[in-house]
């Protein structure tokens, strides 16, 4: 998409400039909700992304797995909520017509190899295809943003950020806010801790907890009525929307707290979810319909005809997406046998035979 600003003349690629402004976000944001390094942070793939239960509780919590750079050390990252929305706005834009992110291969630097294509998080098309990020790159969307924004230092000179200052930044602010040091060592994966965890490793309760606590002191600075206890009149009207969502041919799928915006004209709105189960009742309605237009054109009930055909459509598409559903669930996929790439292999020679 171009557009030409009329005070200049200049012609703007604005396809371009987005793409460049979500991956500027999305890198910053990684970055300094993380504290991991370049290197870390272009490996991030969508299988980085796990989870983990309390032994206490019982209570289930994201985790992001960080593979072995610098240190040869891979740790796992307690998510927290703002780190979840970006990684979720990455993964969105990502999934391709079939809801997988795509496979890319990286060529790693250090190593001076091809990675086999992996789901990477940080990617984007270029052309007709996916290419991994470049540390280059991430550098290049920093300059460009803090360019944009016009920030100078106490000097008036144009400020300089690399990856590596998010990472300073992260335990800054890390241990200002009351996580203990030795924590911040853990969560960052610096060789003076003696600890390695790895893939299948126990991770320790201690972290987890010491980094939820930090999250929620960072939480308990925004206003308390976004986390307040609803009312049980607010609980009860919430529920009551739910109930009130269930229809004869299907669910309807409207927002919490949103109007019918088709005055209970179920069959026409394109919120309604259909039933399975009522195939054979949104069938009647269907030939209903075509027996209501016949009989209107035989008529003459020409104000009619235009209402009841578009209600028709809408039957119809209903119908199309119950068969097209059904088709789905009976393919079969052959997700083929699974086999132990490069990666899976420097990782346990990195481990060690104690791992």
């Amino acid at each position: 998409m171009w557009a030409e600003e009329t005070s200049s003349g200049r012609r703007r690629n604005l396809s371009y400039e987005e793409e460049e402004a979500f991956w500027a976000f999305a890198a910053i944001e990684v970055l300094r909700l993380t504290g991991v390094r370049n290197e870390e942070l272009l490996e991030l793939t969508h299988h980085s992304i796990t989870q983990y239960r309390l032994p206490s509780t019982g209570e289930v919590v994201p985790l992001l797995q960080i593979a072995p750079s610098k240190t040869d050390t891979e740790r796992l990252l307690l998510v927290s909520p703002e780190l979840a929305d970006v990684l979720s706005a990455i993964i969105s834009r990502l999934r391709g017509p079939g809801g997988m992110v795509p496979l890319v291969a990286a060529y790693d630097v250090r190593e001076k190899v091809w990675n086999p294509p992996m789901p990477l998080l940080f990617q984007r098309g270029i052309g007709s295809e996916h290419r991994a990020f470049t540390p280059t790159a991430i550098r290049k969307l920093l300059i460009n943003a803090l360019d944009a924004t016009g920030l100078t230092n106490a000097e008036g000179e144009v400020l300089s950020f690399s990856p590596h200052d998010f990472r300073r930044i992260f335990v800054t602010d890390a241990i200002m806010n009351g996580l203990p040091p030795h924590i911040a060592q853990v969560i960052c994966g610096h060789k003076s801790i003696d600890t390695t965890i790895g893939y299948k490793a126990v991770y320790p309760a201690e972290t987890i907890e010491a980094h939820r606590a930090f999250i929620a002191r960072r939480r308990a600075s925004r206003p308390g009525e976004e986390y307040r206890i609803p009312t049980e009149e607010e609980w009860d009207a919430f529920l009551a929307h739910f109930e009130k969502r269930k229809v004869s041919i299907g669910t309807c799928a409207r927002a919490f707290g949103s109007p019918c915006i088709h005055e209970h004209a179920c069959v026409r709105c394109s919120l309604l979810r259909p039933d399975p189960a009522q195939r054979a009742r949104l069938a009647e309605i269907r030939d209903n319909l075509i027996a209501r237009i016949t009989e209107a054109e035989q008529e003459g009930w020409l104000g009619e005809i235009e209402g009841l055909q578009v209600s028709l459509a809408s039957a119809e598409d209903k119908l199309a997406q119950l068969d097209a559903e059904q088709v789905r669930q009976r393919q079969v996929i052959d997700l083929g046998m699974p086999r132990f790439n490069q990666i899976a292999t420097r990782i346990s020679t990195a481990r060690g035979p104690s791992s």
